[in-house]
């Protein structure tokens, strides 16, 4: 009995609040499928936007929107972005006329600085 009486409870263990009047945000719940046919549920604020495509928190793949009905929620094309590569920026700023000219003019350069190299070698 002595030993009953100087127990106590462990810091952090456990809170000693309740949960009594605490009203939860409103929340959806959404669930995704990944490659391999798994599927996980996340929950979201009721007023959040549902992204198509979410990573799956145990196994990192990537899991796509499942309809009320099961399927997979059809990805718009518009949403997706195309990146553009080093050669489409160049070709929105300048012709490829120009482009040639300038390559060029710099062969042009560079083959006049390598003979007076080879000149003074």
């Amino acid at each position: 009995m002595a030993d009953r009486s100087l127990r106590g409870m462990r810091l952090g263990s456990q809170s000693l609040q309740s949960e009594e009047g605490v009203e939860f945000s409103p929340r959806k719940r959404a669930v995704y499928q990944t490659a391999d046919g798994t599927e996980f549920d996340m929950v979201f604020a009721a007023d959040a936007e549902i992204p198509d495509i979410w990573q799956s928190p145990k196994s990192g793949r990537e899991g796509r929107l499942l309809a009320a009905d099961g399927k997979p929620v059809e990805i718009e094309a518009g949403d997706v972005k195309v990146p553009r590569s080093h050669w489409d920026m160049l070709l929105e700023r300048r012709s490829r006329e120009e482009l040639e000219e300038l390559l060029e003019e710099r062969l042009t350069f560079l083959r006049a600085r390598r003979g007076k190299q080879a000149i003074g070698a």
